[in-house]
């Protein structure tokens, strides 16, 4: 059984690198919420690896990396607490060695591809660092429907990351030289890799995040179709991550695409917002996919005016129903790290 240190530990590490993702791992319930921590505490462990390019070679972070994957399957004890906790815990849910393999694989190819000259091969990629964490979710939460969900949980896995990629295009050129938008996207506009390792934003790498933004949403609108399918007691979590993972693009189109000079970033004012509107609706209407068209800043086809969309909205406006727009002690909660 994973000991309450573990947990203690991999939640120190979420919420340190993943204040997003950490809000929304707090409105999961217990059973699923000590598990994600490890979860992710694992994810970054491997992340870090391949992070570590100016203090390890490669071959070093490899043979790192291997070591992680036969520890993680339980092939190789570890003292490591986060480790050992994973490989507990991918025998109690039953996460499938696929997906342990492609993740660990994805870590591997970061550490000498920097580029991507298609979105397929990037979502090859994705496949294993961002979808694989979607099915493995689905694992963790004993989902009924596991086989519907699947699909939906993989498309919202690569919604997330793709709007990290977004938002963190001069944060990956500065400090990682790799670039995580297609070739293809930039050459059809002719951005070139001199504009972007100048930073220069103009109305061609606009075209480049609008064709990307859409393709993202379109993910976004087909990962949330499927929250249905999980558990009810995970769906507000998993509907609020999407929620505050998509906020991005407001935060983007607010700064007219350049996302080369700064990297845009959700204030806590902003997150606390959006996690009390978003509960206000979902007390109200209890449909994932509803209260995602209400609340999110995806536009649907089915609604051309979009005006709940306006980029410059605050997301802050009076809320329905209970929570009348008012931080309650529940949300307040939040802010100091309960």
């Amino acid at each position: 059984m994973v000991k309450q240190e573990q947990i203690q530990q991999s939640k120190a590490i979420q919420r340190k690198t993943g204040k997003t993702f950490h809000l929304a791992t707090r409105v999961l319930p217990e059973r699923v919420r000590h598990a994600t921590y490890v979860l992710y505490a694992f994810f970054r462990v491997a992340d870090e690896v391949v992070d570590a390019e100016e203090t390890a070679e490669p071959s070093a972070q490899r043979e790192r990396l291997e070591q992680l994957r036969a520890q993680a399957l339980g092939r190789d004890e570890t003292d490591d607490p986060v480790l050992s906790a994973f490989a507990e815990l991918r025998e109690q849910y039953d996460i499938a060695d696929e997906d342990v393999n492609v993740f660990i694989d994805a870590m591997r190819s970061d550490i000498t591809k920097s580029r991507y000259e298609t979105y397929d091969e990037l979502e090859t990629y994705m496949d294993g660092s961002a979808a694989a964490v979607g099915r493995m979710m689905t694992d963790i939460m004993q989902t009924p429907n596991a086989e519907k969900a699947r699909p939906h949980a993989t498309a919202l896995g690569e919604a997330f990351q793709m709007s990290n990629f977004l938002r963190d295009v001069r944060e990956d050129i500065v400090e990682r030289d790799r670039v995580y938008l297609p070739q293809e996207t930039l050459e059809k506009h002719g951005v070139t890799e001199e504009q972007l390792q100048s930073f220069r934003c103009d109305e061609n790498f606009r075209a480049v995040m609008r064709e990307e933004m859409r393709r993202t949403e379109a993910l976004y609108r087909e990962g949330v179709h499927g929250i249905q399918y999980l558990p009810e007691d995970c769906q507000f979590a998993v509907l609020l991550a999407a929620v505050l993972y998509a906020d991005h693009h407001r935060a983007i189109r607010k700064r007219a695409y350049d996302v080369l000079s700064v990297t845009p970033s959700l204030s806590t004012a902003r997150k606390l917002a959006l996690l009390v509107k978003t509960r206000a609706y979902w007390a109200v209407e209890k449909d994932p996919e509803t209260v995602f068209r209400k609340v999110s800043v995806v536009p649907y086809p089915s609604s051309e005016d979009h005006s709940h969309h306006d980029p410059g909205h605050s997301g802050a406006s009076r809320s329905p129903g209970l929570l009348g727009g008012r931080l309650s002690s529940w949300v307040r909660s939040f802010t100091r790290g309960e």
